[in-house]
């Protein structure tokens, strides 16, 4: 048997290939954490857009996903190169990516209709490009190993350098943004301002483009998921393909949670700046807050791949969005008499079950898996940009609705706020998702089925289809 075949049957990954898949991972990630946490309050406070025109834009945005992402999974899918079909748009996307996001972040000397229409812009550019990068970066690991449980690991120890990442960003990024600010506020503290946000984004993507690169240049796509005789099929129109893969119900469900899960908890993200900004009253504890959330996220990936093998992912991933929940409502009660000690505390457990999100890629890769067995169907990079728009679909519902929540609250930029406003940032921070997050376990507590004895029974049963194949084309 060839080396090549011997990585193609195993299941275990060289050291160097998680590694370098996970560095990468980590830099996907982190190219995107000045839009998911800052956008918000750089539209309403530096840009000055109203709540109407973030509404729109976040709209629009969405609109066009829904063309593109599918459009984007299907060319990924249909790409053959030496290197793979996904390692050459990790090499492609990441500058893209990087003067997008540099341009979403610029406070261009525009007024009325034309800064909105120039911020609308930027900001569907920047979520093109980071579907590229996303969709590829997904269902990589999809095809660096055909075993369920190594996937899962894969993900578990990636979603570790993810944390790392956020964490080194969370503590360095405000720091950095008020740095390179010139504005001060009433106290005579610097407050951030447009010049500080575009060098905060530029200090990003210097760090995370070479990190995406360095993914493309060590992975290698060594699955053997589709013999020979598959790929000369005809290639089915992108309708067809859609529908084929609709047909999946694991994969909608699955897809289905993570959209819920991503509006509670991005949607939290994107306004959690002003609860520590106005609920807890301080600038400076948002490097904190952030950072030991990440932090305590990393910590929680550490034993993930252990109770997952040991439990379920299924059970896992309930759980975990239950006590979460618990958590949010908790911090809703002691938030009204702050304490900092005790929003670090609470902070720390959320950002510790978050780590179960990591789960939602390992349920995807599963139904990739299903539906290959099932309808003969294996469209890893279509399935993955499905679940990537239905994060950014999230990531709009919650921009679109955000703003205008804020205002109905009373909500006045660069001000104090009244006492009523406070204590409606405080509940749509952590009541909102905390109901959220227990709907976005229904799909996977009531309708999802790949559980671990299935994907062994469909993994070996796959693994006998493959070998049958290669036989008859010898």
């Amino acid at each position: 048997m060839s080396e090549e075949k011997k990585l193609n049957s195993g299941s275990k990954l060289p050291l160097g290939s998680t590694i370098a898949y996970s560095i990468g991972s980590s830099g996907a990630n982190v190219s995107f954490y000045m839009i998911n946490n800052y956008l918000m309050l750089f539209y309403t406070d530096i840009v000055t857009l109203s709540a109407a025109a973030i509404s729109a834009i976040m709209l629009i945005a969405r609109i066009w996903d829904a063309v593109n992402d599918p459009m984007m999974g299907i060319i990924e899918d249909r790409t053959r190169t030496r290197w793979g079909k996904f390692r050459p748009w990790l090499m492609i996307g990441p500058p893209f990516l990087a003067i997008f996001n540099l341009l979403t972040f610029t406070a261009f000397p525009l007024q009325g209709a034309t800064k909105a229409i120039v911020c609308g812009i930027c900001y569907i550019g920047a979520g093109m490009a980071y579907t590229v990068v996303q969709v590829a970066i997904n269902g990589l690991v999809n095809r660096i190993t055909n075993d369920p449980q190594a996937k899962m690991n894969v993900i578990a120890i990636a979603q570790i350098a993810n944390q790392i990442g956020q964490v080194i960003i969370a503590a360095v990024l405000m720091p950095v943004i008020l740095y390179f600010s010139s504005t001060l506020g009433a106290d005579g503290a610097k407050v951030a301002d447009g010049h500080g946000y575009f060098m905060g984004t530029l200090f990003v993507c210097i760090i995370t483009v070479p990190m995406i690169w360095y993914a493309a240049w060590k992975c290698r796509e060594v699955s053997v998921d589709e013999p020979a005789v598959v790929q000369k099929k005809e290639k089915k129109p992108l309708g067809e393909s859609l529908k084929l893969v609709i047909k999946n119900d694991q994969l909608v469900f699955s897809v289905l949670s993570t959209f819920l899960a991503c509006v509670g908890i991005i949607g939290r993200y994107a306004v959690l700046s002003y609860y520590v900004i106005y609920v807890v009253g301080s600038y400076t504890l948002i490097a904190p807050v952030f950072s030991i959330m990440s932090f305590a996220q990393m910590l929680g990936n550490v034993p993930l791949p252990w109770l997952t093998k040991k439990f379920g992912k299924i059970r896992v991933y309930v759980i975990a969005n239950l006590l979460t929940s618990a958590a949010l409502v908790l911090l809703f009660f002691l938030s009204k008499t702050p304490s900092n000690a005790v929003i670090i505390a609470l902070s720390a457990v959320i950002g510790f079950l978050g780590a179960s999100g990591s789960i939602s890629y390992s349920f995807t890769c599963d139904a990739v898996e299903y539906g290959d067995w099932k309808f003969g169907i294996r469209d890893d990079g279509l399935a993955f940009s499905i679940m990537s728009f239905g994060v950014k679909l999230s990531q709009a519902l919650t921009g679109a609705i955000a703003a205008p929540l804020l205002i109905a609250l009373g909500y006045v930029a660069n001000q104090a706020q009244a006492p009523a406003t406070v204590n409606g940032i405080n509940a749509l921070v952590n009541i909102a998702p905390a109901v959220i997050l227990v709907i976005a376990i229904l799909p996977i507590l009531f309708k999802y089925r790949l559980d671990e004895s299935t994907m062994a029974k469909i993994t070996a049963e796959l693994t006998e289809r493959r070998a049958a194949a290669a036989a008859q084309e010898v």
